[in-house]
């Protein structure tokens, strides 16, 4: 069983998503549905322990080695990835079971083949595998954006899926470039032929620079994330809080190849131009939280914000900083999904004001307000929750290096920025409501598995906050095994011998 541990989180959405469409009814595919991300969340929790004793885990499928046949690579940054998923992927499905699901048709399905694209791109060991999961998380996520139809997700879809597959084709000529230098796909093999001499060093760092770009445009760095505001405010409520963690697989693609294969040979190739960019975007998501106009919108702006944030961490290759990254990045999702299911429930509440942010609106629930109140301290990084936490961990780690005094101004300026637009959006939403006023406060009963969701998304910041220690020691471990290419190739393709250039050579 334990041999086989690193495929099960694949295999669990894939049978999931076949049962599904051999079994049509609904009924039926709620209750597969809900009993495979229940499992899933169980499998990936005991894959996180078994990660934490430090060894890496490679499952060679079919018994070919690496770097000639497919593997998968568990490690504890990869289980915690996959905790992330499973944990949000059994939440936004609890919500969807609701009433959203039976919106389209086929919602079961692609909710396990997204699952399948983002588990599969956490755990692959090759960049070629890499562009087939990419692929999969994206065919799926077209459909679900787009799920319960309307003109704004069309439009939204539209675009979505040019830049998508704008980037899919960027993708395919990096990996073509990648393999015609250096003969390889596998990430532990391009970083140990790296090392050796004979290969197009120009070519091999264009290679890596397209790549580097593409994940840059799932990740959503200025000036590629027009699109991300857009897209993941048309989306349904459990459709979005899936997709806070899409940007996630970006960048912690970007982290395993700096440090893996770019820091020991090509150390400079995001110096510079990563952290301005990174800072820029976080500016840009800073004012996008001030000229929304409703709360899912306001979230969308969130998941950008956190995404600019994460991104000044690769250019500055350390232990320190990739560990406060990732329990930074873990906060962050959860606080961005939360803020989804809210706008949702919020919605559902005050009538044909939805979310917006106006005073027309019916009061929502006591328990929203409430709700509301810990989401909104969480993502502004107020105390005592996690939002603080996580970005006093960052900051901290952060001041030491070169652009130390820019990444804290544009932080720091951003979170008051971001405090700010949601105490007044928070006001028109909750507070200030003149049919409350008039007496007339919401009498839509809100479904048992929204209520639970949304609660559980919600608990995560004090949650977060209340186990930062443990996190955080997790964190350093998992963020000491990755800054260890060394111990991560030999992992992967065993003791490898000097190679004479000639041997090199593809």
């Amino acid at each position: 069983m334990i041999t086989h541990a690193p495929i099960l989180p694949i295999l669990i959405p894939f049978a999931a998503a076949l049962l599904q469409l051999l079994g049509d009814r609904l009924p039926f595919q709620r209750v597969v549905g809900g009993l495979a991300t229940a499992l899933l969340v169980l499998l990936t929790a005991w894959l996180a322990l078994l990660a934490d004793d430090g060894q890496l885990r490679v499952y060679a499928l079919g018994d070919w080695p690496a770097p000639f046949g497919i593997v998968l690579v568990v490690d504890r940054l990869a289980a915690a990835m996959t905790l992330l998923t499973a944990v949000l992927g059994f939440v936004s499905l609890l919500y969807a079971s609701a009433g959203f699901d039976q919106r389209g048709r086929h919602f079961h399905p692609l909710f396990q083949l997204q699952l399948l694209g983002l588990l599969g791109a956490f755990l692959t060991g090759d960049l070629f595998n890499l562009f087939v999961f990419f692929e999969v998380m994206l065919l799926a996520s077209y459909t679900l954006l787009a799920h319960a139809g309307g003109l704004e997700r069309t439009r939204a879809g539209i675009t979505y899926v040019v830049l998508n597959l704008l980037g899919s084709a960027l993708f395919l000529i990096a990996l073509g470039l990648l393999y015609g230098t250096l003969g390889t796909l596998n990430l532990a093999d391009l970083a140990y032929r790296l090392t050796l001499p004979g290969h197009d060093q120009a070519l091999a760092r264009l290679a890596f620079a397209l790549l580097i770009a593409v994940f840059l445009l799932k990740a959503g760095l200025l000036p590629l994330s027009f699109w991300l505001p857009h897209a993941y405010s048309a989306a349904g409520a459990p459709v979005a809080a899936l997709f806070a963690i899409m940007t996630k697989v970006g960048i912690v693609a970007i982290l395993r190849v700096q440090v893996i294969a770019l820091a020991p040979t090509m150390p400079d190739l995001l110096d510079h131009w990563l952290t301005a960019l990174a800072l820029a975007t976080v500016v840009f998501a800073a004012l996008g939280t001030l000229v929304a106009v409703r709360l899912r919108a306001l979230a969308a702006w969130l998941v950008l914000l956190s995404a600019g944030a994460l991104l000044v961490t690769p250019a500055q290759a350390s232990a320190e900083v990739s560990a406060a990254a990732i329990y930074y990045l873990v906060q962050s999702t959860l606080a961005g999904a939360a803020f989804f299911l809210l706008a949702g429930v919020i919605a559902e509440q005050r009538g044909s004001a939805a979310d917006h942010f106006t005073t027309r609106g019916a009061s929502p629930a006591s328990w929203l307000k409430v709700a509301f109140l810990v989401a909104a301290t969480t993502a502004a990084g107020l105390p005592p929750f996690s939002g603080f936490v996580g970005k006093l961990m960052l900051l901290t780690t952060l001041r030491a290096v070169a652009a130390g005094p820019a990444i804290w101004v544009v932080l720091l300026c951003a979170g008051f920025v971001v405090m700010i637009a949601l105490a007044r959006d928070g006001c028109h939403l909750i507070w200030k409501n003149r049919a409350a006023a008039a007496g007339q406060a919401a009498t839509e009963a809100i479904a048992w598995q929204k209520v639970s969701a949304t609660l559980l998304l919600v608990a995560a910041g004090p949650l977060l906050a209340v186990l930062a220690r443990p996190l955080a020691d997790y964190g350093e471990r998992a963020a000491a095994q990755l800054h260890a290419p060394g111990a991560y190739v030999a992992g992967v393709l065993g003791p490898r011998p000097a190679k004479t250039p000639a041997e090199a050579m593809p």
